[in-house]
């Protein structure tokens, strides 16, 4: 066991098995075309390893059993997804797990009229495709960014309107940056009924991609992440059913904090894959690359650059998995919605993201203009990395709820 690299006291049995499977599903599917993903325009490579996970079950995973799913709920499995998923390529990790993320409200609001009209066809064999569509534009009100993640603003600064006419809801609105956004075949659609009436205006409903009044701008061109597409998406007087609505007022506040709560726990869990697989990546080419007629490992400066990025890894994997399993024991650790949570959630992503940077920046030092070159795996881990710094509110929102479990911060 000494190339254990999860304390066992986190996960189970179940865990390290899938965890294996993971690792050599990405050995062997992923990394021999790893360097192909970013020029894949049409993404008939990113979809055809994402079909292979959805053979394996992966896209059925978190729906009920009586959908044919396999109702996979513990964040501790998926997060352990997420790490071994990034490791081979981040992009196609998102692209996977935003479709889960999309139907965490509905599952956890136990919403018939949604799962019965999606959960069958998403617990099938076909690969299909679910879109979490929270970040708006900015404008000259506010809005847009990360007003929407942020606790304090309670949901007034949500732009798209839902209004209910009868049995329908009509939507109206843009959005952006959202994963699988202009090709997911169904959209959770981050609204309010009436920004003054704060958390209790707040609706999370799903529209199903064929609805009229639904259309996207161009692909967003990334410096990474290209396994993942962003089209703005337009929402002109969207119709759906009232019961496509996840819960109620009040419960969709809630249910959208949970979902961001999760977020975090994942995305860390994502950084944390990218970080293992560049230190893979330079342990390996540090032990082959001789300098001064010895491996550059074994030179102190580069000895010492190597244990940061392994202490960075550690400490980062060691904490999401805390918060992934204080997240599954609400009877010990209290409500997974609380900012206690929230608190422990977003360390673990401000932690492992940070870790992330440093290890990609690091070893891109120790490669030197090899880490530079599209011929090696860093500089993709390196791009990619950066973006997910960056959503879910950011680095410094992320910190502001940090604080939030320590204090009343009302940044």
């Amino acid at each position: 066991m000494a190339n254990q690299s999860h304390l066992d006291i986190l996960l189970k049995k179940e865990d390290h098995m899938l965890k294996e499977m993971l690792r050599s599903f990405v050995d062997k599917e992923i990394m021999p075309v790893r360097q192909r993903i970013d020029d894949d325009k049409e993404h008939k490579i990113v979809n055809k390893i994402l079909q292979a996970l959805t053979d394996l079950g992966i896209q059925k995973a978190p729906f009920p059993p009586e959908y044919g799913g396999n109702g996979v709920a513990s964040v501790v499995t998926n997060a352990i997804v997420h790490e071994e998923l990034s490791r081979g390529d981040s992009g196609i990790c998102v692209a996977r797990t935003v479709t889960g993320w999309a139907f965490v409200p509905a599952l956890a609001a136990g919403n018939k009229a949604v799962l019965d009209r999606f959960a069958p066809e998403f617990c099938g064999k076909e690969l299909k495709f679910g879109c979490f569509s929270m970040t708006e534009p900015g404008g000259p009100h506010g809005g847009g960014g990360c007003d929407i993640e942020n606790v304090t603003l309670h949901g007034k600064k949500i732009r798209t309107i839902a209004k209910l006419e009868g049995d329908e809801w009509v939507i109206n609105g843009q959005k952006m940056w959202a994963s699988n956004s202009g090709i997911a075949d169904v959209y959770c659609v981050v609204c309010t009924t009436d920004p003054g009436l704060g958390e209790a205006g707040v609706a999370l409903i799903y529209v199903p991609k064929d609805t009229k009044g639904l259309t996207f701008g161009k692909n967003e061109k990334k410096a990474g992440m290209r396994g993942d597409k962003n089209h703005p998406a337009f929402l002109e007087d969207v119709r759906v059913p009232k019961e496509f609505r996840a819960a109620g007022p009040g419960n969709d506040a809630e249910l959208l904090q949970n979902n961001l709560i999760l977020g975090r726990i994942v995305t860390a869990a994502m950084a944390v894959g990218q970080a293992q697989g560049a230190f893979e990546t330079v342990l390996k080419y540090t032990g082959d690359r001789i300098v001064a007629d010895k491996p550059i490992r074994q030179h102190s400066v580069a000895a010492c650059i190597l244990a940061d990025m392994a202490i960075g890894i550690e400490t980062a994997r060691n904490f999401y998995l805390s918060a992934a399993y204080m997240y599954d024991h609400p009877e010990t650790y209290g409500p997974p919605v609380s900012n206690f949570m929230l608190s422990k959630a977003s360390i673990a992503k401000m932690h492992a993201c940070d870790v992330a940077v440093m290890v990609t920046n690091k070893a891109m030092e120790l490669m030197g203009a090899y880490g530079y070159v599209r011929d090696y795996d860093v500089e993709k881990y390196w791009r990619d990395c950066k973006m997910i710094q960056l959503w879910e509110g950011g680095a410094q929102l992320g910190r502001f709820d940090v604080c939030r479990g320590y204090y009343d911060c009302n940044l």
